[in-house]
This record gives C-alpha cells, structure tokens and sequence, in this order.
C-alpha cells in the first residue's frame, strides 16, 4: 500500500474492546465489542469482569475491524494503543495486546491518552480541527473545558475541570437513585423525551458571578436531585429525568460558548460519551448558532469509547513524525492530559 502507513487502534480502558484502522486521517473499519451488559446488573463497571471481557474479545475484534476495512494484518503499519487514564487491568490487557502485534508486525508502537483520543474522534468527521479550538470533554469519569492548538505537537491547556463529579457521574447516580438501569446517562436521555425540562428546580452549579467561569461541579446538582426524589411520594421520573438533563445541558454549553467568546475562538468542539446525549447536543447547536461559533460533534459511534479515537491519534502522530513508544511501553491509570501521546512525550520534526 502507498502513502501513509495504515494505524490500528486499540482502545480499552473501561468496558468497551475497541480496534480500528485509520490511514491519512480516513477511517477505514472498526469494531467494538462491549462488556456493558455484565456490569449492568452491579450498577457500574466491576474491572475485574471488564479485564476478562478485554481478554476474551481483543482478538476477535481486532480481526473483525480488519474485515470491515478489507485488510490484513501484513496491511498494518503501526499500532497505537490507549496506555491511560483508565482502569489498571483493562489497560493491561490493551497494551499487551498492542505491543504483541506491534513486535510480530514489526512495525511502530505509540502510546495515547484515551481523553486525547476523544478529541481526535472529531477529525474522523469534518477533516483537522481548526488550531486553535475550545474542546469540551464530557465523559462518565471526565469534564473539562481545553484549549487544543496542534493537538500532536502542543501541549494542550485546561481551561477548566470538573471540581467532584463529572458530568457522566451525575445522570449515572441520579439515574440509579430514579431507578432507570446503568448506564444512567442513556436511560435518562430515553427517559427525558416524555418530560417537562421546567418541573424540577435544581441549581446551575459554578454559574454565579464569583464563581470560576470554567470550571464545573456536579456533585452538589446530584444532591439536589436525589432530595427532591426523596421528598416524593412518587416521583415523576421523566420530570426528573428532563429536569437533570436540561441543568447538566446548560451548564455545560453555557460554559463551553464562554471561553470562545473570551478566547476570541471560533469552533467549539464537544466530544465524549456525554456529547451523545440529545439535549447537550441540541442546546450546544443553539447557543454556538446564536454566538456564531461553529460547532462540531462527532457522530454517535465516535462519542463513546472506541478503537477509531486511538488509531486516530496514531495517525497524527506518525504523520506528524512523532517518535514511537520504547519497548518497555507501560500503563497509566491517572494519565493527566498534557500531551496526545504518553510514554515518550511527542517529538515530532520541524
């Protein structure tokens, strides 16, 4: 094959084995097989049952993304592999997969931050970001509001982070204390159309003010909440549903079109599980439409965790002449995003 090396992408810091190839900034094919339905019954995520459902779906998936793109392993030019943040065992379980096709293959090894790998998802659908842009990360473990310039080449600049609870935190707890299955952030979204978004008075967290105009706290959102449902008799759950989801929306756009403005940045990129929630989306469309931001999400099956993230990022990393991972690659679970790839940091020629 000619021009730039195709990436395989290995994604598995949670429930979801993820794997894609991803050639010149063009996704080529890509599988996940999830472990979701096996935790579902615990009410989150056991790591112990999602590093053996890692074990036992990493090969098949990686085989079926080589089929839906229509190649083989000798097409494969480099690996790129999530090494953090993430759970210890999941990402064991990923990187040693990558590094054995990596060595049999000889071909390049690099490490990525899964949050990096969320950010570059966007570029699977629209083409390279604008440098620079405002990305909101919204995640079940994650909320921050960044400055991306070149993503591979820059550090990246927090804005703002999430103070307690992420935002994903909150719909899957709230969820819970409503009684709708995990994952939470999906069933209220499901629950939310048959709702009154106005019915529950639940505060804006951060918004006042004094407060930091970037940063974002929902644990207190998640308290209000779960007082209301129990100061009812029966609660109107699609009321609640509607409520939170709207709360959690504002905040997050609200904040998110601020720093444009306040930066004098034109695109606002959203990205994460959490951007697949449909008023987050919704709301985001109408602020950036009225502030004359452009917006950009990526498609639904980006949003969550996935295998085309990784390769993605790969794939600026090689383009960008970025220096691949040594052989003694290792995992970090606390990763903080400073930089697209971990372990080396990524040196890329001028």
């Amino acid at each position: 094959m000619t021009g730039s090396p195709v990436v395989l992408g290995i994604e598995s810091s949670c429930d979801e084995t993820g794997a894609a190839l991803v050639r010149d900034g063009v996704l080529l094919g890509q599988a996940v097989a999830s472990s979701m339905d096996e935790h579902a019954r615990f009410g989150g995520v056991v790591p112990e049952i999602a590093a053996r459902a890692h074990v036992h779906a990493m090969a098949p998936v990686v085989q079926q993304a080589l089929a839906d793109a229509g190649l083989g392993l000798a097409d494969i030019g480099a690996v790129a592999v999530t090494t953090g943040p993430g759970l210890s065992g999941a990402l064991q379980v990923g990187v040693a997969a990558a590094k054995g096709y990596a060595y049999s293959l000889g071909v390049p090894l690099y490490g990525v931050h899964h949050l990096a790998g969320h950010v570059a998802a966007a570029t699977l659908d629209g083409g390279p970001l604008p440098n620079p842009c405002v990305v909101l990360i919204v995640s079940g473990g994650h909320t921050s509001l960044l400055l991306v310039r070149d993503l591979v080449r820059d550090r990246i600049v927090h804005l703002g982070d999430t103070l307690d609870d992420a935002a994903g935190e909150c719909f899957d707890k709230v969820a819970r204390i409503l009684g709708l299955p995990y994952p939470g952030g999906p069933a209220i979204d499901r629950a939310a159309r048959e709702g009154d978004p106005s019915a529950v008075r639940l505060p804006r967290p951060l918004t006042g003010a004094k407060d930091d105009p970037y940063a974002f706290s929902f644990s207190g959102l998640k308290t209000a909440a779960a007082r209301w449902v129990e100061a009812q008799s029966e609660p109107n759950v699609p009321d609640a549903a509607a409520s939170l989801q709207e709360a959690i929306a504002d905040v997050l756009t609200r904040k998110a079109v601020r720093a444009c403005l306040d930066h004098g940045i034109g695109t606002l990129v959203v990205v994460g599980g959490v951007a697949a929630n449909s008023r987050v989306r919704a709301l985001a469309e109408e602020r950036c439409a009225r502030a004359g931001i452009a917006l950009r999400v990526p498609p639904l099956r980006l949003c969550t965790d996935n295998g085309a993230m990784v390769a993605a990022v790969g794939d600026l990393l090689v383009r960008a002449g970025a220096e691949p991972a040594p052989a003694d690659l290792s995992i970090d679970p606390s990763a903080p995003l400073e930089f697209a790839a971990l372990a080396p940091r990524a040196a890329v020629r001028a």
